[in-house]
């Protein structure tokens, strides 16, 4: 776990965050959270069992992820919109050796957002599930026997995320256009 498993910043601030060599894991951006000086709260999206420090648990879909797993010998990175999007996110190598490219998904889905994957609070989209999460079979999950990348294609829906998002993973099997690669670099994470 790194961050304390997680942390609150207001608009426009930043933090530093340590990980270890070998560490892998997901960050993710919550919205509209309101916490007490104990730490207990809630978040409208991403939210982790009404906690500011998540302790190891995920963040409640539909949430934009940023992924990594560093020093594998070289660090594998991406922005993933498997399990939906929330806000946009974007990763940034500094510095490293290798491709080290920007992974961006800077586009506002909420605004496109086909009609059956629409979260929404008091008239306004606030997230976008994934098929997966919206329909739960097999072909938008790619699980059963739509478990490999030649049985689970691209969807409709993950068109629209693909669309919007060209480097993020938009369905499970998105791996030739969405995993990046670098090594020995610092990443920028940037949750808008």
């Amino acid at each position: 776990m790194i961050g304390d498993g997680g942390l609150q910043l207001e608009p426009g601030r930043s933090a530093h965050v340590h990980a270890p060599a070998g560490w892998s894991g997901r960050m993710w951006p919550r919205r509209d959270c309101s916490f007490d000086s104990s730490g207990r709260g809630f978040c409208l999206t991403g939210d982790c069992g009404g906690l500011l420090q998540c302790a190891g648990a995920g963040g409640s879909p539909p949430v934009t992820l940023a992924e990594f797993t560093l020093d594998s010998p070289i660090d594998y990175y991406d922005v993933s919109l498997v399990d939906g999007y929330n806000a946009p996110v974007s990763v940034v190598p500094m510095g490293g050796a290798g491709s080290c490219r920007p992974v961006t998904c800077e586009s506002d889905l909420n605004r496109s957002c086909p009609g059956p994957l629409r979260v929404e609070r008091g008239g306004e989209v606030v997230a976008c599930k994934s098929a997966c999460m919206a329909f739960g079979t097999p072909a938008y999950c790619c699980t059963g026997e739509f478990a490999s990348p030649e049985a689970c294609r691209p969807t409709a829906y993950s068109r629209v995320f693909k669309k919007a998002c060209p480097t993020a993973y938009s369905y499970a099997y998105d791996d030739p256009t969405s995993i990046f690669m670098c090594r020995g670099a610092d990443y920028l994470i940037t949750f808008c």
